[in-house]
Formats: C-alpha cells, structure tokens, sequence
C-alpha cells in the first residue's frame, strides 16, 4: 500500500507579497523624506563653508585684497578672482586667486553667488551671499533661505 504525501509547492502565497510590500511602501514614506533633508542640509553647509570668513571665496578675496590693496567693487564681482579688467594695475594683479573658473563658481544649487562691496551689511568689506534653494536673491534679508556671509549660518 502507497501513502499518498501531499506535495507541497515552495513559493510564496500573494497575502505574504503583499504584506512584505506594504511594510517597504510604510518604510519608504518615513525614510524617504528624511534623505531629502540631509541633502537640503549638506547643501547649506557647503554654501556656508564658500562663503565664511574661512571658505574659499572669502580666501580669494583676501587674496585680492592683499595684492590690490582693495576688494573687487560691485561691478568688477567675483569674475575680478579670474580675471583682471583693463584698468586694473596689471603689475599689482597676481590672479586667478582661485582654480575653479568662473563660470563654474555656483552654490550648490546651481545658482551665481551673489556678490556686493562695499557691503550694505559689511560697510568695510563685502557681503557674499546664495541665493540659496528658491533661487530668489531676497537681498539677502532676514528669514529668506540665503546663506550669508554676515550670519552664522
């Protein structure tokens, strides 16, 4: 006499798919948005660190400073860092005081620093400011999401 076995079929049964599905969707929702904030976050702190007293925009223009004996004004802006206008003392001039080239000094956002000196808030030096995530130049005022170069940021 044979016994009859049930055979039975290994896989999973679609209840148990489901329920691995719907645990990752819930993951998903909380990790997800977190990752964006961190980036949010690392974006701002690469922003403060070009344009603190230590960063490297602010390094430059010292560098200019020491050479030129002034900071580049409004007009002339960061490009002065790359490259000297005409009227500039040639001799004085030891640019480029940074390696990057113009065109590629962006924040992190993908936005031209925006550049001011004398300074409206820094009467004596500069104000160096991003225009931050929005994209909007809020003149760098209070409550807008700029990184200032006047705040601690």
């Amino acid at each position: 006499m044979r016994r009859k076995t049930k055979q039975r079929k290994s896989g999973f049964t679609l209840i148990e798919v489901l329920l691995v599905a719907g645990i990752l969707a819930v993951m998903a929702a909380f990790l997800i948005p977190n990752l964006f904030v961190q980036g949010d976050k690392a974006n701002r702190r690469m922003a403060a660190a070009a344009v603190g007293r230590s960063g490297s925009i602010a390094t430059a223009l010292r560098l200019y400073r020491m050479d030129m004996g002034r900071f580049p004004d409004t007009d002339e802006g960061l490009a002065a860092l790359f490259q000297s206008k005409s009227d500039v003392d040639e001799e004085r001039y030891d640019g480029p005081y940074m390696e990057a080239t113009y065109p590629e000094l962006k924040d992190p956002w993908g936005f031209p620093y925006e550049y001011k000196s004398p300074g409206d808030v820094n009467e004596d030096g500069y104000d160096l400011w991003s225009v931050g995530m929005d994209g909007k130049d809020d003149g760098g005022k209070d409550g807008s999401d700029d990184v200032k170069n006047w705040l601690d940021t």
